[in-house]
């Protein structure tokens, strides 16, 4: 049994990197401390620097694993990957291929540093599964249907070519049946328009190859969609580049925080309003929790041979929360495994059959 399969019947480890993000430790552990009363099948390998880890020291289920370097939001590439090597960062990644039995084996990693940091240690370190050439980041976006679409990527990779995005739909249909039980989940390619003859050249090529997974019953591709149909529900799951992706991800973000300034400005106007206010308040509440990112906070980087999750730079504690929520879930599930599976029922990598935790 491998230990993604083994963390569905005991207890998840997760690793986090208590350095990563704006704010460090001070958001980090009382996350942790939050996550733990709520998960009391969890441990967690908390990577930070002795000083930052003390305030933790004396907490059940969690193990202190130091670290000297931290990663800053602003570091290039090069010095998170050739420079830091003893980073909170790199420590916590590498927890995920510990040698078999060792106590510190992580289930998956958590971390809210910089994004391109992550992605590159994270392939350096686990490395790419078979039949993956590029990792991809998705993560989820509320829709009408009150529930959520899963959308990648959402900026790991600028260009892309068609066998890329059916790489992304392969993934993402693994995390979707992992996380939501969605064993066949619908897949939506992103495009200017719903007509087969429309969007640009990779776009018409990767169509082209989802129908042709989807005619062998290894996807269950719906075709195109258009940029509303994120927010309907229209399907499932969502692909794209990572460009668009992370368009569409900021502006989605931005477009929320703008809506609940104006409902905020709007109902404290006048005596009035404030009246309409507390009648409408509970659809209020409901209307601004379905909007707030935070609850959404958690991108998993798919493509890698071990679990990692990116949470916001600058996310709180009750965002970092959710990020750990989220990776529990996967690593819960099965998800490392359920992608392996499906790329090899879908892709046929050139290494048929290699081991998902290799290093």
């Amino acid at each position: 049994m491998s230990p993604s399969s083994h963390a569905a019947l005991s207890p998840v480890r997760l690793a986090v990197d208590c350095m990563g993000g704006d704010h460090g430790p001070s958001v980090t552990l009382p996350a942790c401390q939050a996550f733990l009363r709520k998960h009391p099948q969890a441990e967690l390998l908390l990577v930070g620097t002795e000083q930052a880890l003390a305030a933790a020291r004396g907490w059940e289920r969690c193990t202190f694993v130091t670290a000297s370097e931290v990663v800053t939001m602003d570091d290039p590439v090069e010095v998170a990957l050739r420079r830091k090597k003893d980073s909170s960062m790199r420590v916590a990644i590498s927890l995920l291929k510990a040698a078999e039995g060792e106590r510190a084996r992580a289930d998956a990693c958590v971390s809210a540093g910089n994004t391109g940091a992550l992605m590159a240690v994270a392939r350096y370190v686990l490395k790419t599964l078979p039949g993956i050439d590029r990792p991809a980041i998705a993560t989820v976006m509320p829709n009408r249907r009150d529930g959520y679409t899963t959308m990648l990527d959402l900026g790991a990779n600028v260009d892309c070519t068609a066998e890329h995005l059916l790489q992304f739909a392969v993934m993402g249909s693994a995390l979707v049946a992992a996380v939501e039980g969605k064993e066949e989940p619908t897949v939506g390619l992103l495009n200017i328009g719903e007509e087969a003859i429309k969007g640009s050249d990779t776009i018409k090529q990767a169509a082209e190859l989802l129908r042709e997974a989807a005619a062998a019953g290894q996807l269950n591709f719906h075709g195109n969609v258009e940029g509303n149909d994120i927010f309907k529900g229209t399907t499932d799951l969502i692909v794209c580049d990572g460009f668009v992706g992370n368009v569409v991800l900021k502006a989605s973000e931005g477009l929320a925080a703008m809506l609940a300034e104006f409902i905020r400005q709007e109902f404290t106007r006048n005596a009035f309003s404030r009246m309409a206010a507390v009648v409408a308040l509970p659809v209020l509440r409901h209307f601004k929790a379905r909007l707030d990112h935070r609850r959404y906070n958690g991108a998993a980087l798919l493509g890698l041979r071990g679990l990692v999750f990116k949470s916001h730079g600058s996310a709180d504690a009750f965002a970092f929360e959710n990020a750990l929520a989220r990776a529990y879930d996967a690593a819960r599930n099965r998800l490392l495994d359920r992608v392996h599976d499906r790329i090899l029922g879908t892709l046929q990598p050139s290494v048929p059959g290699a081991a998902v935790h290799a290093a």
